[in-house]
């Protein structure tokens, strides 16, 4: 058998165990960039336990089978989720996969017969475990991107979608600063009325235009068509266009967004320079606006905070909580009142990113950063 142990700046923790070496080394790799991760041998707390078993996979499919399941998308397939009394087992045919939830003893088992998926679904499971109790000890969710100084002032950034947070996280970072989120972080006022940051670990996406125009395309080209792997989830359709040398952007099938790079979190900084940040406290904001041809430039910040800018069981669309690990939300007047107090400033990019460093670097010293 073999354990890692997760913790975040903190000190919350879950651990991970297995009888394949893969599944502790992939969540390791998956959340150790902005988590800390080590190997135990203690058992003690939240606990996800995922083994190849095809064995408890049938036997875990044939309880929901004989049940009225509800039916729900979960990472995008479709999961089959059945009670009885406090144990929820569930099921994802397309990708072998099957749950059990023992609230009691805080273990969530997961079995399949498919290595990647398993250890997929692992790391997956064990942020869920993370989230669940950092958000019974306060924390919230923002829909934002975070960079840090190396005195832990952290800008964030908020804006709805297609604003360009990620634009924001990645110009800067590129500038100097550590990149402590793409797209969500955790965030809590603490006794001396500071709002603290953590990070959400992820594989991170960039549009194929984004990295063309950040020039980093050629660097993730030839890290690709060296025999370097990127993220599972990512599309063959998008690792085909890197590999020829396409950059125009691609589609989903259904036109609801666009296929992009998905990237470990280590190569954030082993191939894009980037350089990552564990924890942070929010002195600013940004709120920026993209528009293609604009010429970047700053502007009043009249967006302020906004509900959209919090997730909620309501909003989070990806990753619902279908076995019940998560407290009831819990209202977030105090952490909004300090989001507002703090220094913000908006700002117009446009597609060059030279100029939008220019007009960021501004942006960050108008925040006394």
């Amino acid at each position: 058998m073999s354990a890692v142990r997760i913790t975040t700046a903190d000190g919350q923790a879950v651990t991970v165990t297995s009888k394949t070496d893969t599944v502790p080394d992939w969540t390791s790799r998956y959340l150790g960039s902005w988590w800390t991760t080590e190997p135990t041998t203690t058992l003690d707390g939240p606990t996800v336990s995922a083994d190849l078993d095809e064995t408890d996979l049938l036997a875990y499919a044939d309880v929901v089978e004989h049940s009225t399941p509800d039916t729900i998308e979960y990472a995008g397939t479709e999961l089959l989720i059945a009670q009885h009394g406090d144990l929820i087992t569930a099921v994802q045919a397309d990708r072998a996969l099957a749950y059990r939830w023992d609230p009691d003893f805080r273990i969530l088992r997961i079995v399949g017969t498919d290595e990647t998926e398993l250890a997929t679904a692992a790391a997956r499971l064990a942020r869920e475990l993370m989230r669940a109790q950092l958000l019974a000890d306060g924390w919230h969710i923002l829909h934002a991107s975070a960079v840090t100084a190396a005195d832990g002032s952290t800008i964030l950034t908020l804006g709805d979608k297609g604003a360009g947070k990620t634009t924001v996280g990645i110009t800067l970072a590129r500038a100097g600063w550590c990149l402590l989120a793409n797209d969500r972080v955790f965030a809590r006022v603490d006794e001396h009325g500071n709002v603290r940051v953590l990070p959400w670990p992820s594989a991170a996406a960039f549009g194929l235009g984004l990295l063309d125009a950040l020039d980093l395309y050629e660097t993730v080209r030839t890290r690709l068509a060296s025999g370097e792997r990127m993220h599972p989830t990512q599309h063959q359709r998008v690792t085909d266009a890197l590999l020829a040398g396409r950059r125009t952007p691609l589609w989903k099938a259904n036109g609801k967004g666009e296929l992009k790079p998905q990237f470990w979190p280590h190569q954030l900084t082993s191939w894009l320079s980037m350089p990552l940040a564990t924890q942070g406290r929010a002195t600013g904001i940004l709120f920026p606006q993209i528009t293609a041809d604009a010429e970047p430039r700053l502007t009043p910040s009249t967006r302020g905070v906004q509900d959209g800018d919090f997730f909620t069981p309501e909003t989070e669309d990806r990753y619902p909580d279908v076995f019940g690990l998560l407290p009831a939300p819990g209202d977030s007047p105090l952490l909004r009142e300090h989001l507002g107090a703090l220094s913000h400033q908006g700002l117009l990019m446009g597609h060059d990113p030279a100029a939008n460093a220019l007009v960021l670097k501004e942006a960050v010293a108008r925040l006394g950063a």
